[in-house]
């Protein structure tokens, strides 16, 4: 741990002690985290304590909007970090869609989670006293990318009127800027967001969209700037996948926090804490700036309910927020 890292952490526990949970690193394979996380998501109710006589784990979860093992990685990382500078034991429990990760929250097995802004705001609504902590600065202006097919043609624009005769397809159902965004923008451009040929495809992900189009299996698609980016300077995004159109921008993602979390944990202002935390993080050092890295931010800020005021209007209007 660095000097300012173990100096954050000491002041957290002056403020308010901790109890005594054991630390336990997630990084030790992706093996040991699914077998202990797999059977924790098909629970309906809360975990009970174990036979040490601890609340258990902090429990993170995430919407899962890109391969596994990217979010192994990612979440895994966070969690190594996380447990280190609160001294909380923490735990990554991948979940199987967006739908389970709204689900799980409400229930309890999840504490906090990685959330879209549209299941942001299920979360939130289905989770009386959730809690809103922080976003990355990327997520105060966040933006998807219409992508295409190299075959159709089409060249970078502005005007979305050309993708209405294509095969096209979103990510998730439920996701913010693969689903929600986008299709209030092409609405907005005059375009029946559900009247492509044959109806629009789900993929799942960012990056299923991604290999959709390049196959063929769709024309045109729509996923994040962030992923967008992040695959083109990998250079693995195939060369027929060319960029059409980017959205104006939008608030995001950002980490919600369950209302039962403080109580069960026995850690006062758990909130509060997790905000010092994330925003806290540090591109100066290396531990930070890796966490920083993995979830392409320069920084984390605090967040607040308003922020997703238009996610939630637009959410309802579509039938996707009741």
């Amino acid at each position: 741990m660095s000097t300012r890292r173990a100096a954050r952490s000491g002041v957290l526990r002056s403020q308010s002690p901790l109890p005594p949970f054991s630390r336990r690193s997630l990084l030790a394979g992706a093996g040991v985290v699914l077998a202990a996380a797999l059977p924790g998501c098909g629970r309906s109710s809360p975990v009970s304590q174990s036979a040490s006589g601890s609340a258990g784990p902090l429990r993170i979860g995430a919407i899962p909007d890109q391969d596994p093992e990217v979010l192994q990685r990612l979440y895994g990382t966070v969690a190594d970090s996380m447990s280190a500078a609160l001294d909380l034991d923490v735990e990554y429990r991948p979940v199987t869609d967006y739908g389970a990760a709204v689900s799980l929250f409400r229930t309890g097995d999840l504490d906090l989670v990685w959330f879209g802004g549209l299941t942001g705001v299920q979360a939130r609504l289905q989770t009386p006293g959730a809690e809103p902590v922080a976003q990355r600065d990327i997520d105060e202006r966040f933006t998807s990318v219409f992508v295409v097919n190299a075959a159709t043609g089409l060249t970078p624009s502005d005007d979305l009127a050309p993708l209405a005769p294509l095969r096209f397809t979103y990510g998730s159902e439920t996701s913010t800027s693969g689903r929600l965004m986008p299709a209030y923008f092409l609405r907005e451009a005059g375009v029946d967001p559900q009247g492509f040929p044959g109806g629009p495809g789900f993929s799942g992900s960012h990056d299923a969209t991604l290999q959709l189009v390049a196959s063929g299996s769709y024309q045109a698609g729509v996923l994040n700037k962030q992923v967008w980016t992040s695959r083109s300077e990998e250079g693995s995004v195939d060369p027929s996948v060319v960029l059409h159109t980017e959205t104006p921008p939008y608030h995001d993602y950002h980490w919600l926090l369950g209302p039962r979390a403080a109580e069960r944990l026995g850690v006062d202002d758990l909130g509060g804490r997790l905000i010092d935390y994330f925003t806290g993080l540090s591109a100066g050092d290396p531990a930070d700036a890796e966490v920083l890295e993995l979830f392409g931010a320069g920084s984390f800020i605090p967040t607040e309910v308003a922020n997703y005021d238009q996610i939630e209007e637009i959410g309802r209007d579509l039938g996707l927020v009741s």
